[in-house]
Parts: C-alpha cells; sequence; structure tokens
C-alpha cells in the first residue's frame, strides 16, 4: 500500500515495449525480403532501441520521446526503409502529448523531420508520407488527449476515494478497539476495586468472607486478561494466537451478573432466539457498563434490574437501580455512556441513560437484521 496522500508510481509496460521491438525489427525484415533494401545490423538495432525505450514511458514521456525520435531520425537519414519504423514515436508521442508535453513533441518532430529532409536520404514519396504521418499522428493525438486525461482523471479520483475508504475502516477499527478496551477494563477493574475494599475490610474479622473477595479478584484479573487478549489478536490477526474465549455476548450475561458486585435480578422478556453478532456483543457491552456506572456513582446498597426483551423487529436492553443509600446522581462523568450511544448508532439503534424516579436507567433498542451476518 502507498503511503496516504500520495499517488501511485505509473507502472512501466515492458510487455508493449518488447511488442513494439519485435514488430518493428521482424516486420520490417518481413517487409525487405527479396528486396534491394538493406537495413543491417545498425538498422535493427536502432528498431530494436526504439521499441525498448517505451518500456517505461508513462514515467519519463519526455525523455523516452527524445529517445524514440532521435533513434528513428538516425535509422532513417542512414536511408533505412520506413515501412514499420513509426510504430514507436507514434506509441511515444500519444505518452508525451498526454503527459502535456505538446511543445517538445512537436519541436522534437519537426526537427527530426527537417534533419531527415536536409540529409539527402528522403524521397518525395517518403518525405511526404512521413509528413502525413506525423501530422496525422499528432492532431489525432491532440484530439484524443482530453478524453484520456478525463479518464486518467477518473482513475486517479477513484484511487483517492478507496484510499480515504480505507483509513475510515482504519479509524473506525481503532475506535472499536478503543471501546471494547474500555468497556473490559472498565468493568473488570471498579470490580477487582470493590472486592479488594471488601477483602482488605474482612481480613481480620471474618477470613473466610475475604478468602471469596479474594476468589472473585482472582477470577475478574483472569478475565479481564483473556478478554484484553481477546481484543488486542484483532489487531495482529496472523501474528498471534487465536483468541481462547467467544466474544462475549447475552450467552454470558448470567456470568457477568454473578461476579457484578452487587444485587442483580435478570427479567427476559419475548422467545430468546440468536442474535447477530454485532447486536448481541453491544447487547452486553451495554449492561456491563451500566453495572460499572452503578458500582460507581450509585450509593451503598444500590439493586440493579436487568430486563432484556426480545422482540421481533429489535432486542430492547434496559438496566435499572435503585441508587442505593445516597444522594440522586448526575450523569456520569467520562466516555461509558457515550461510547453505549455511539455503539447503538452504529447498529441503528437509540441508547438513553437518565435518572429516573427512585434511581437511574439505561435504555437500549438494538434493532435486528432481517438476516443476521454469519
Amino acid at each position: 500500500m502507498t503511503p496516504s496522500g500520495q499517488r501511485p508510481p505509473p507502472r512501466s509496460a515492458p510487455g508493449l515495449a518488447l511488442l513494439t521491438a519485435l514488430v518493428q525489427a521482424a516486420g520490417t525484415a518481413t517487409l525487405v525480403r527479396g528486396q534491394q533494401a538493406d537495413v543491417g545490423v545498425v538498422g535493427y538495432t536502432l528498431l530494436v532501441l526504439g521499441g525498448l525505450a517505451l518500456a517505461d514511458r508513462h514515467r519519463f514521456p519526455r525523455r523516452n520521446f527524445v529517445i524514440v525520435a532521435v533513434a528513428t531520425t538516425v535509422y532513417l537519414v542512414l536511408d533505412h526503409p520506413p515501412h514499420l519504423a513509426f510504430v514507436a514515436p507514434a506509441i511515444a508521442v500519444s505518452a508525451a502529448i498526454t503527459a502535456g508535453h505538446r511543445w517538445l513533441v512537436w519541436s522534437v518532430a519537426f526537427g527530426g523531420y527537417a534533419v531527415w529532409l536536409g540529409s539527402g536520404a528522403a524521397t518525395i514519396d517518403r518525405a511526404l508520407t512521413g509528413a502525413a504521418i506525423v501530422v496525422g499522428l499528432g492532431l489525432f493525438t491532440e484530439l484524443v488527449t482530453p478524453a484520456v486525461r478525463l479518464v486518467q482523471q477518473a482513475a486517479r479520483e477513484q484511487w483517492r476515494l478507496n484510499e480515504e475508504r480505507q483509513r475510515r475502516q482504519a479509524s473506525e477499527e481503532r475506535l472499536r478497539i478503543a471501546a471494547e478496551l474500555h468497556d473490559v477494563l472498565g468493568h473488570h477493574l471498579s470490580l477487582i476495586n470493590i472486592r479488594a475494599g471488601v477483602a482488605l475490610h474482612l481480613m481480620a474479622r471474618e477470613p473466610d468472607q475475604a478468602r471469596v473477595a479474594l476468589d472473585t479478584i482472582q477470577r475478574t484479573s483472569a478475565e479481564a486478561l483473556r478478554e484484553v487478549q481477546s481484543v488486542l489478536n484483532t489487531l495482529y490477526p496472523t501474528g498471534g494466537a487465536a483468541p481462547r474465549s467467544p466474544a462475549p455476548g447475552l450467552d454470558r450475561l448470567a456470568h457477568l451478573t454473578v461476579d457484578a458486585g452487587l444485587p442483580v435480578r435478570t427479567v427476559v422478556g419475548g422467545e430468546p432466539r440468536p442474535l447477530p453478532a454485532g447486536v448481541d456483543r453491544a447487547a452486553y457491552r451495554v449492561v456491563q457498563e451500566a453495572l460499572t456506572n452503578v458500582r460507581r456513582h450509585a450509593g451503598t446498597g444500590a439493586v440493579a434490574t436487568i430486563t432484556i426483551e426480545y422482540r421481533p423487529e429489535a432486542l430492547m436492553v434496559q438496566i435499572d437501580d435503585d441508587g442505593g443509600a445516597g444522594e440522586p446522581r448526575d450523569a456520569p462523568a467520562g466516555n461509558g455512556i457515550t461510547g453505549m450511544r455511539e455503539r447503538a448508532a452504529a447498529l441503528g439503534g437509540v441508547l438513553t441513560a437518565g435518572p429516573v424516579p427512585g434511581g437511574w436507567r439505561v435504555h437500549a433498542h438494538l434493532p435486528l437484521d432481517p438476516e443476521p451476518a454469519p
């Protein structure tokens, strides 16, 4: 891939150059067979040189046109039969004029023509034929050049759009990974912090309960490491090991609520069914972030209720908490709520979060695709 914002370098065309050299040399040899005209080693060398000079005409159109023009002029001045000697100049003229070097083309073309006439090697028929070829080819190229430039401009624009799309996709992927890491680390670290505080508080008085809290910390930290590794593996899909656990979804909701660090009640409505991967993962992350915010911002003894409703056209996810013992809270600071809204919006859904009578509510409406992606 080329660096961002730069056009890819023009490609060389050795195939056409080899074909032109072969046509000029072999075609001329065929046409002069049985005639008195002698092309000779020098003549065939000039014909081959003129053809091969077209190999990188797109990168160096001026230089290559001059080489072809000089080789062709020398060939004609040596009084060799013209026949197919104008094939390479025709291609070189087209490349140079298309690149915008028309004054160079006309100057060198008429200069070479004048040298040929002045050398005395041109008969009247050859001179008229050569003039017709030079003028006709130049005028034809001048007429075709605008269309060629439009095609080139369209190709450049398409290349630019492809580059922009790739950059946008890379940016969206980085944002997705950042959101995943935010959800994983925010949830698990807050839970570890709460359990660590409980363990310290109970260490001397109730060691058995402290051991339970430490066991929870161990499991939570291991789970956090697995999820972080799973997310980071998406950055290096070929260089790292495959994720050891599946992407989180509502099938892991029970595990999430057991280790939530606060009383949680789950209510499921409708007929549970397989969900599109993006919707399933987003629903899990919404619940995870909402429970994290309850632990961080609600008062002591807060109780949360998770409601999952499977509707024909959408999945509804709602998390309510009673606020616990404490003052009513404002919207949590940080990127959690924003990240949840962006997840829902990316799926064409809506997420709201705010205070309600008796506590706080997060409500997400996630549309379901008619044909879930595999």
